[in-house]
């Protein structure tokens, strides 16, 4: 059984050659099983001629496209570690993430390479930068020949990504994880869905978030099915891309639906291909997830996970009667656990921390042995962050980020309860609420809200609506609107930020 995602390549390439693995939304260019394959080769023979062999860390800071996908592949085949850098980084969190990867090089598009060359000098190992193009057909100095190189033996226990978490609160940490941690999950996910060879997922996320690397790139290599690939997500082409490349699934996180929402509704018959709209990485406001099955008539299966569990570790059933709306479904080729603050089980009901164990779970944090320590509890389960709670029938529902909880007078309070009721207000398209401190209470809520293009709310309304879906002890002190919530490339609210944006006076 293939155990590296090189052995994930070959086993396609051998099983059908010609079945389309790669197509680009942009140009039309595909790529084959069997190209793949080659062209992974060919890419890990460059680099090891380079200098960059086996255990070499490699930088990319490229938006999607063809030449993206093929060094990534090709890379990890030849037994280097990938580190994909989040385009969004300040520039002074991109020169910290590109100093503490270790990495040698960094493969830069064109409009990046520049600035990466700026930082790339204050970095005293060196760093060579390599400009190529997101679409080019081939990296600098590839081989024709080297498509029947032979591929470096590599272990399943080897590093083969390297991602660094958003660091919303100080530096970015550095989630580890290896070639068995991610055929682990890419098998997951195509048996979750039961998927097959002729499945074809539009791939709208970046490659830098670790939604789009896993479920979108690497878990066709394990069904043998396919991917249409834009370079960036646009909720005016989205529709006409899907319909277009015959589609069967879609791939997304809330703000995109959110997005769709906003957007026109094409005719339903030129939909009637896609089994299910797979939605991720941050929780999916209920009404929103209503709103998006009775407008375009497509079931949403509503997942969950990190990066530090290669993405998705809970999934709903494929059977849309068996779904729960509201929840992130059940433990997915894992195990999973409601926990005390020592780590020990409560009862099915009880809220705690989500805990996770399992084949996907990250080996820990790069150079960051307390991090590490401070991630798990004993026996191996990794401590999410995350709170909720498990119902009888095994599903999880998230109720808020231990970090996050507002407390308010000595009671807990989940933000996400608040955003959920402002949801439901006919003006309010986004809302999030975040504790502040408050000298009588030690904090009090506020909430910052996305008004509707072409309605019109005041803060006494939205307080009156919240008084009475949430009685007074929850219901905001103070209501901010913005044109934007901060978020992060998952789609997850950054609520820490919203502090930043909040008015002294609140």
């Amino acid at each position: 059984m293939a155990a590296t995602v090189g052995d994930l390549i070959a086993a396609q390439a051998a099983e059908r050659p010609g079945a389309n693995y790669f197509t680009s939304a942009e140009t039309g260019r595909t790529l084959s099983f069997g190209e793949l394959d080659a062209a992974a080769r060919r890419v890990a023979a460059l680099l090891a001629r380079e200098g960059f062999g086996p255990g070499t860390h490699v930088s990319v800071v490229m938006p999607n496209g063809l030449a993206t996908v093929r060094l990534l592949l090709g890379a990890m085949a030849g037994g280097c570690c990938v580190n994909p850098v989040n385009l969004l980084s300040s520039p002074e969190q991109m020169r910290y993430v590109l100093d503490h990867c270790d990495s040698r090089v960094v493969f830069a598009s064109p409009e990046w390479a520049p600035r990466l060359r700026e930082l790339a000098a204050g970095i005293a190992r060196g760093l060579r930068v390599i400009e190529i193009d997101p679409e080019a057909l081939e990296l600098p100095g590839e081989a024709v020949s080297d498509a029947a190189a032979a591929l470096p033996a590599v272990a399943p226990e080897s590093l083969a990504l390297l991602m660094y978490t958003s660091g919303t609160t100080g530096k970015p940490k550095g989630v580890m994880l290896t070639h068995a941690n991610l055929v682990a999950n890419a098998r997951a996910i195509s048996a979750e869905h039961a998927l097959g060879p002729g499945d074809r997922v539009a791939a709208v996320l970046p490659l830098y978030h670790i939604n789009a690397f896993a479920v979108t790139m690497l878990a066709p290599l394990v069904h043998g099915g396919s991917l249409v690939m834009p370079a960036r997500f646009s909720s005016a082409k989205f529709w006409p891309m899907v319909a277009q490349a015959g589609c069967t699934w879609i791939n997304v996180v809330p703000t995109i639906v959110s997005y769709l929402l906003e957007g026109e509704a094409p005719p339903r018959e030129t939909l009637a291909g896609i089994r299910f709209c797979r939605s991720a990485s941050a929780a999916l406001p209920p009404e929103h997830h209503l709103a998006f099955e009775r407008r375009f008539g497509i079931g949403i299966i509503e997942t969950m996970g990190l990066t530090e569990t290669v993405a998705p570790a809970f999934s709903n059933p494929l059977e849309a009667p068996r779904r729960k709306v509201g929840s992130v479904g059940r433990a997915s080729g894992c195990e999973a656990r409601i926990a005390d603050e020592r780590g020990e089980e409560v009862p099915d009901g009880t809220p705690g921390e989500i805990i996770i164990r399992g084949p996907q779970v990250t080996v820990g944090y790069y150079k960051n042995p307390e991090a590490t320590a401070g991630a798990f509890f004993p026996g191996g389960w990794l401590r999410t962050g995350d709170i909720g709670r498990r119902d009888a029938d095994g599903f999880f529902f998230i109720t808020g980020r231990i970090k996050e909880l507002i407390i308010k007078g000595g009671e807990n309070i989940a933000p996400r309860e608040i955003d959920e009721v402002l949801l439901r207000h006919p003006a309010v398209r986004d809302a999030a609420a975040v504790g502040v401190p408050d000298r009588h209470y030690g904090q009090e809520i506020a909430a910052c809200v996305v008004r509707r293009e072409g309605t019109a709310c005041t803060e006494d309304e939205l307080r009156a609506f919240c008084l009475e879906h949430l009685g007074r002890y929850k219901t905001p002190k103070a209501f901010h609107f913005v044109d934007e919530l901060p978020r992060g490339p998952s789609g997850k609210v950054q609520r820490l930020k919203l502090l930043d944006i909040l008015p002294a006076a609140v």
